[in-house]
């Protein structure tokens, strides 16, 4: 099974306009249906397309041309090429590529990651939004030249990643190193125990004292009590 031509519509165009092939031949040629090529032949179909003639460009010989217009039931074949092409290396992934009028929006997508997602790796943060590593440390170190009016910004709403990218990176991260939190609940001591704290600690004090020989503090003396008990004292005495 061959391949279909190059520029299928103008090819069929030119089969039409210049051979007596039938729709059947030329449309499985074209890899198309054989009422878009009696369309092509009325008028109706790829008005405005100009053939392209499959003989100039080497995907047809004149021979197979004349074969198939003396035998309905040919099927034209594709011409053996030439010339072989090398096969395509495929494409090293390097950094990610972004357009010039996101470029300056790349530092508050960091600082959001960078408080946001601590997890993630330098070169994680690199693939997202297509930075330098020494970008990431200025902007994490607070040393950026425009550090001053940086704000946190989600690197998915500005268009620098996607979603999925995000949360392939976040789940990968976690995976790789995860984050362990330990919650802590404070709650008020009841009565009887910070009680039982406080005169074991006045026990101990006063225990204290008592070996290092000195005399307990005598506690302040309360004037009105004496007098109280002595009966008051006299005004103008």
């Amino acid at each position: 099974m061959h391949e279909a031509p190059l520029m299928p519509k103008a090819t069929a165009v030119w089969l039409v306009e210049n051979t007596t092939l039938t729709f059947e031949q030329i449309a499985d040629f074209c890899k198309l249906h054989p009422l878009e090529v009696k369309g092509i032949a009325d008028g109706e179909v790829a008005q405005g397309i100009k053939g392209l003639d499959p003989i100039t460009t080497g995907q047809l010989t004149r021979e197979e041309i004349d074969a198939a217009q003396k035998d309905p039931s040919h099927k034209l074949r594709t011409s053996e090429k030439r010339v072989a092409l090398p096969e395509a290396k495929p494409k090293k992934k390097g950094p990610r590529y972004t357009p010039v009028s996101k470029r300056q929006d790349r530092p508050n997508a960091i600082l959001w990651l960078v408080r946001n997602h601590p997890e993630l790796k330098d070169a994680q943060i690199m693939r997202l939004v297509g930075t330098t590593k020494s970008t990431i440390e200025s902007v994490r170190s607070r040393t950026h030249w425009n550090a001053a009016t940086l704000q946190p910004l989600d690197p998915v709403t500005l268009g620098l990643c996607s979603q999925i990218e995000l949360d392939h990176e976040v789940a990968r991260a976690a995976k790789e190193k995860p984050v362990k939190v330990e919650e802590q609940h404070t709650t008020l001591l009841p009565a009887s125990e910070t009680t039982a704290r406080a005169e074991a600690a006045a026990a101990a004090a006063a225990e204290r004292e008592a070996e290092s020989g000195r005399p307990p503090k005598e506690a302040p003396v309360d004037v009105e009590s004496v007098f109280a008990k002595l009966g008051g004292s006299k005004k103008g005495e």
